[in-house]
């Protein structure tokens, strides 16, 4: 699982890569985000919804997308509202409390019932969280973060951008304010949008390491990429063909870029011994 420190970090991006590097060494990969907060949206050929981003995740896996990728997705309708879409289907407008305070049980069954659809399906899934797992206000019910990583038991992979600065204080903030248990499902740390020459922060990754004693996997290059902004406030609506717009060899050159400053070997072993406890 990709987690953030924030929004905007990047965990699109490199879900949608390591979902065509894997496929391209032969694996059948599905992508996942229990919920998705968003008005880009994407028609499945049965007429249900689901996110853009899953939509485009699934293509870049060779795959067809399903609503079993994207189950929940909440389509803003004002500062306080949200349409609720549930496994393709419009099911309710809700209140950000009336949500917390009646859809959780639900959330909860109905990421259950995908991973188990997704698990049997296909070899990997390569799941998505939402904003910071660390939303302290949020976390006693959530249902996208550290909560789905219990549910599914996998190992979490931790992004943060150094463009915007603070990666230092961001990525030992989160570590800091996740419970141990959710702590130690986190194996890597991946940095990422880092312009200039790597050599120059090499004395940050040995610090990063010494302090938090979990790995860094990752100094990823600022790249333009192929994954439009999922602004959650954005007015635009329906998007069926969004998932055609971007070519098979656009993929391989973001999976291409990305994978070389990974280190995929170490990414691999996590995912092989996690497996295997």
């Amino acid at each position: 699982m990709i987690q953030g420190t924030a929004s905007n970090v990047g965990k699109s991006l490199l879900v949608t890569a390591i979902c065509r590097i894997l496929a391209n060494e032969g694996y059948t990969v599905a992508p996942f985000k229990s919920q998705n907060m968003s008005n880009y949206t994407y028609f499945l050929k049965d007429g249900a919804e689901i996110s853009r981003s899953q939509a485009l995740q699934a293509e870049a896996a060779k795959q067809e997308p399903t609503i079993w990728m994207n189950p929940i997705m909440l389509k803003p309708r004002s500062d306080l509202q949200a349409e609720v879409v549930l496994l393709g289907k419009p099911a309710n407008t809700l209140s950000g409390r009336d949500y917390r305070d009646t859809f959780y049980e639900t959330g909860l069954e109905v990421i259950h019932k995908s991973l188990t659809k997704l698990s049997n399906d296909y070899d990997v899934v390569v799941m998505e969280g939402a904003g910071s797992p660390v939303e302290l206000n949020l976390k006693d019910k959530e249902l996208v973060n550290m909560k789905v990583a219990e549910i599914a038991d996998v190992p979490v992979l931790l992004v943060a951008d150094i463009d915007r600065g603070g990666v230092f204080a961001s990525i030992v903030g989160t570590l800091e304010l996740l419970h141990p248990e959710e702590r130690a499902r986190v194996k890597g740390i991946i940095i990422n949008k880092f312009r200039g020459d790597p050599a120059l922060f090499a004395d940050g990754i040995r610090w990063m390491e010494e302090k938090t004693g979990i790995p860094v996997l990752g100094l990823l290059p600022h790249v333009e990429h192929l994954i439009e902004a999922e602004d959650s406030l954005s007015d635009q609506q329906t998007t069926p063909k969004a998932a055609n717009s971007i070519t098979d060899n656009k993929y391989d050159d973001l999976a291409e870029k990305l994978k070389a400053h990974l280190d995929w070997h170490q990414i691999i072993t996590i995912l092989k011994r996690w497996n295997t406890q």
